[in-house]
């Protein structure tokens, strides 16, 4: 098992972060980042994927800038949708598994409850359409996949939404932060834990593979909250009675270029029931983030 071929793309970003360091006793783990591979040239992915010739290839790289997605759409396309695409056919060539992330985006938020994997797609703005379009790009390679969607990702390196808010905290003596959003905050590092869980199972002696087993799983934290309750969860732990006034508002009292999902929660219960890898709730996971923090992890040790 540890001599098999592990290539990692995006493994600069969080989740790529994680998973070069979760993905270690796993087999050979090699990370490409930007400086690499360059996603929106196809000939760059393939050159990469055929001069490493990977038992398995990660893709967590991706185009994740939502707003500005909207006024770049063929540069979202070609890394969201095409990279994919080309990472599908070279795997299916070597006979490789790719694993894959996908996001909660790809649906519309209509929906009352979570969403499952059978449920129809009908995303809202260019980024959820360009990366749909990755998703039905692996699934016509007619290779060896798992593509997992999840949702509100952070962690305790990078961009996200916690070190915003965290740096916003001590900038302003009132937030104001949209309440009628719904989904389950999903760490960078539990992501990676879930995926290291999978490809041990598959990779291990009575492993074999994926053996039917390909498809989308949902992979995300248990439980759900707002970005009001995620924002005020965080910061109350961190800053105590110095925590600034939080205000609740409305989607419509923040516009933004994308239109978010009103509604982002994703049922996890394929996963748990095909690969017995459950998530855990989201709270439970902050807690361990900001117990990163407090050992000294940098909002700038890493990227998004």
């Amino acid at each position: 098992m540890t001599n098999r071929k592990i290539l990692i793309f995006g493994c600069s970003g969080q989740v790529g972060w994680e998973l070069r360091h979760k993905l270690a006793c796993l087999g050979q783990a090699t990370g490409m980042g930007s400086a690499e591979v360059d996603f929106s040239r196809p000939d760059s992915i393939r050159k990469a994927v055929r001069a490493a010739e990977p038992a398995v290839i990660v893709n967590a790289a991706a185009y994740t800038a939502v707003d500005k997605a909207e006024s770049e759409p063929e540069v979202a396309a070609a890394i969201n949708s095409t990279a994919p695409g080309v990472l599908a056919e070279e795997a299916k060539r070597l006979g490789s598994i790719l694993v894959h992330y996908s996001t909660d985006y790809v649906f519309d938020g209509a929906k009352q409850s979570s969403y499952a994997e059978t449920d129809a797609p009908n995303p809202l703005n260019v980024y959820g359409k360009t990366k749909l379009a990755g998703d039905e790009a692996i699934q016509s390679a007619g290779g060896d996949y798992l593509i997992l969607r999840t949702s509100w990702v952070y962690g305790a390196r990078g961009s996200n939404f916690l070190f915003t808010m965290l740096r916003l905290a001590k900038e302003r003596a009132e937030l104001r932060i949209v309440d009628d959003q719904t989904g389950a905050p999903t760490t960078s590092e539990c992501i990676a834990q879930a995926t290291a869980d999978i490809l041990a199972q598959l990779l291990g002696p009575q492993g074999g593979g994926l053996r039917g087993r390909s498809g989308i799983y949902n992979l995300t934290s248990a439980g759900e909250t707002t970005w009001f309750g995620f924002a005020k969860a965080f910061l109350t732990k961190r800053y105590g009675a110095a925590t600034p006034n939080l205000i609740p508002i409305p989607t419509s009292e923040f516009p933004r270029p994308a239109r978010r999902p009103a509604n982002s929660r994703l049922s996890s219960q394929r996963l748990e029931e095909t690969f017995g890898v459950r998530m855990p709730h989201w709270e439970h996971a902050l807690s361990l983030v900001l117990e990163t923090l407090g050992e000294g992890a940098s909002p700038a040790s890493g990227n998004a």
